[in-house]
């Protein structure tokens, strides 16, 4: 039993919830011609792999000094590349009707693979910071995944607290509103240190707040997905009538570019781990 033994098991178990939903959800749908499908498969691919990624992380991160920060940079990766599925599930489902079709919604899937690659690259350099500037390295890699959340939330913020238009007026709004709720939750305990920060020690191995941070964030990705699902259900007559389907181009373009940007930037932090003299990244373990 270490600090990390939960941190591991908070999210290989919904791993595994979330991987049956997706084949699940393989089984019911013609893959080969039910387009409108495909965004939504995507985005539940991608809610698998974070939370796999994260339990490996956690896993072999103490295998050496080395290891730890690659493991933590391929966590980085998976958790940008379901920023990128989020996305493109809400271009596809979630858009407020004002917006469908708009400058906006065109451009809204491209941005996000630059979020999700500059993301990725901040969250990574952070590292290097950890030792000689701490405030720092935690300020950059905070909004390093709160500005691809609050891109890929637009729409919603829109949706909820603007106009949602006629279309979007469903049983899914009270999902969204929970979704981001929880998720608001879960990054105050990530930048808080909550509540180890108040009792030194007791929180060691059993309700620490990256335990928390990792529950919250399921339970988010929860709610999100029960409120895509249900967009995707009832406003299909709507969307098909107002806007095309991703091709399949559009959906494997920005997956793989993401997945391109994110690899080659972890490569290269990965290389320079091996150029930083030794001090500089561990001199606090001496």
């Amino acid at each position: 039993m270490t600090n990390e033994t939960l941190n591991i098991w908070t999210h290989l178990l919904p791993f595994w919830f979330f991987a049956w939903r997706f084949v699940t959800a393989l089984y019911v749908t013609d893959i080969k011609n039910d387009s409108y499908s495909w965004p939504m498969l995507v985005y539940m691919c991608t809610s698998c792999v974070y939370p796999l990624v994260s339990s490996c992380a956690h896993t072999f991160s103490s295998m050496s000094k080395n290891a730890r920060h690659i493991c933590y940079f391929l966590d980085y990766g998976a958790v940008n590349l379901f920023s990128l599925g989020s996305a493109i599930a809400y271009s596809a489902y979630t858009f407020p009707d004002a917006l469908v079709c708009t400058t906006f919604h065109d451009y809204y899937v491209a941005l996000a693979v630059l979020n999700a690659t500059l993301s990725t690259g901040l969250s990574c350099y952070s590292r290097f910071l950890e030792i000689q500037k701490p405030r720092l390295c935690k300020v950059i890699r905070v909004l390093a995944f709160a500005y691809p959340y609050t891109w890929d939330s637009l729409p919603i913020f829109y949706r909820l607290f603007l106009f949602s238009g006629e279309s979007a007026q469903n049983e899914a709004t009270l999902y969204h509103q929970k979704h981001v709720i929880m998720t608001l939750l879960a990054s105050f305990l990530y930048s808080a240190h909550l509540p180890e920060r108040l009792a030194p020690g007791r929180f060691d191995y059993i309700g620490h707040s990256h335990q928390l941070f990792h529950v919250c964030v399921i339970l988010a990705t929860h709610l999100q997905m029960e409120a895509i699902l249900l967009d995707k259900t009832l406003r299909k007559e709507w969307l098909l009538a107002t806007s095309k389907p991703y091709s399949f181009s559009q959906i494997a373009g920005a997956i793989l570019l993401c997945i391109i940007f994110s690899l080659s930037n972890i490569i290269y932090f990965s290389a320079a781990l091996y150029r930083t003299p030794e001090p500089e990244l561990h001199k606090k373990e001496t």
